[in-house]
């Protein structure tokens, strides 16, 4: 008797996730860590129990990437994921087009345990829901007389539990893309296609209303992975004419240059300092933290390369410029794990005006402010969807697609100077939270990056970049010493020389 044939279900990938299969690299391999410091020594086999426990919950997570002649999906799975000793690199390739693999790894190092992710399968938010449930059920066993009791109906409720669709069919009637958001097939929904893909409009106008109703109001606050009182940040703002500055073509966005790492590994230094201080820098300042923090950058990179002699600031004022994901279920509810951000361009000019950092922070609230609406996001996001699904672009070949994003994102980093991330406070449950200390979060770098997260009252600002030179980082610590914050500095994979070098 022959064995039945189990059908594999798929899913193509989103609007976001389509760049980072066809844009990796050795240099850059697309991926990111979450880590959580423990106040005890790491045990495995715990670990492992809890990884398989999660793994379930999470359908999502047992996808493999394939290609396609037009286009790459996830595709669900039988592999089990297995708890590692950590060996390679942080952020070493997970993705391989000729191996069959798991999309993410699971790694220990002491105290220390670090999830990877390959970016096409999940974002920040839905890596931290990952994490967060992976800490608590290690938790749970390691600590079992803390466990405080909690209805089974919370857990299940609990966004990635089930991954149930975005949102549910209930809630916003019979049009299409409800429909659709209902076929899961064991994977999580495209929240891309469900809110921003065009489609009729419903015959009841009163069905119409509470669809509308629903896209507007703010997601349930699950899990803090934002500080409540920071905004998101906006499109590319566009600066008051003035006959007295060059046009935009001949505005020229400061790049950070340096010499690579010779294997290609991504060089990673943290500072660790109080939260609470650090906000209240911020809030003297009437800016959110992501661009309070952004404008530090912005100077240190100005501090850094102060002294050095550089031919191309004879063509004008340096334009700084930094790119920032926004979570979007935010705006538009959404308990998928799948990615579901935009990506936002804010930058500054010198040399028309205050550059003070506290100026330069005010500057880019301001503009970002202005369009941080759900109206904004999803018309500039309706746009790409719409370019996505025109008939030629479905027609022409993967090779061909993955060319033409490889050229994009290239153009792209050109008009870059930094990119940032800021997942903002993380909460987690009993008893992971009381033996949880620091919390970090880093991603592979093609040009200078840093991320922020905290927790435990404690803010870790991970930079990595692809150079073996750290000076805009050691003027990043002296801008934060200078204003009277504590800051431990720690650097993986560094000479002893580069340690003292930053007086550690």
């Amino acid at each position: 008797m022959s064995r039945p044939v189990r059908r594999r279900h798929w899913v193509r990938l989103d609007n976001a996730s389509n760049i980072f299969p066809a844009t990796r690299s050795d240099r850059d391999p697309k991926v990111f860590r979450m880590s959580a410091e423990l106040d005890h020594e790491v045990d495995p086999a715990l670990l492992q129990e809890a990884l398989e426990e999660t793994f379930e919950r999470f359908p999502l997570y047992h996808a493999v990437l394939r290609r396609g002649v037009f286009w790459y999906y996830l595709q669900d799975s039988d592999l089990h994921p297995v708890v590692e000793e950590e060996t390679l690199p942080s952020c070493a390739a997970i993705y391989q087009p000729d191996r069959r693999t798991l999309l993410f790894r699971v790694v220990h190092h002491r105290r220390r345990i670090s999830l990877e992710i390959f970016h096409a399968l999940s974002d920040g938010t839905g890596a931290l829901w990952f994490l967060t449930d992976l800490l608590a059920g290690y938790s749970r066993r390691r600590f079992p007389e803390e466990v405080p009791p909690r209805p089974a109906a919370e857990v299940e409720a609990r966004p990635g539990a089930a991954e149930r669709p975005d949102p549910p069919l209930a809630a916003v009637g019979t049009h299409p893309g409800a429909q659709a958001a209902e076929e899961v097939h064991e994977l999580t929904t495209d929240s891309f296609a469900h809110y921003f893909r065009r489609r009729r409009r419903p015959l009841d106008p009163e069905q119409d209303a509470h669809q509308e109703e629903f896209s507007r109001e703010a997601a349930p606050a699950v899990l803090t992975v934002q500080e409540a009182d920071e905004p998101l940040p906006e499109e590319e703002p566009v600066a008051p004419a003035d006959p007295a500055a060059p046009g935009p073509a001949r505005r020229r966005i400061h790049r950070v240059r340096g010499t690579r790492t010779p294997d290609h590994r991504t060089r990673i230094i943290e500072l660790t300092m109080p939260a609470r201080p650090v906000l209240g820098l911020a809030k003297a300042e009437g800016v959110a933290l992501t661009m309070y923090l952004t404008a530090l950058f912005f100077e240190a990179i100005r501090r850094s390369e102060a002294g050095e002699p550089d031919a191309r600031r004879a063509h004008g004022a340096p334009t700084m410029a930094a790119s920032v994901p926004v979570n979007l279920r935010q705006f538009f509810p959404s308990t998928s794990a799948r990615n579901f951000f935009a990506t936002i361009r804010v930058e500054h000019t010198y040399g028309h005006g205050d550059d003070s950092p506290g100026a330069v922070a005010r500057g880019l609230q301001e503009h970002f402010s202005a369009e941080a609406t759900p109206e904004a996001l999803e018309q500039k996001l309706q746009k790409l969807i719409r370019v996505e699904r025109m008939a030629l672009a479905r027609i022409v070949p993967r090779p061909v697609k993955d060319r033409l994003l490889s050229v994009i994102n290239y153009a792209n980093n050109r008009r870059l100077t930094v990119a940032i991330s800021n997942l903002g406070r993380v909460t987690l449950p009993e008893p992971a939270e009381s033996h949880v200390g620091r919390m970090l979060f880093h991603v592979s770098a093609v040009r200078p990056q840093f991320c922020a997260i905290s927790h435990d009252g404690q803010l870790t600002l991970s930079f990595t970049a692809p150079f073996v030179q750290t000076a805009h980082v050691r003027e990043y610590a002296a801008l934060l010493t200078e204003a009277g914050i504590e800051v431990t500095v720690s650097a993986a994979r560094v000479s002893e020389d580069e340690l003292l070098e930053f007086g550690t």
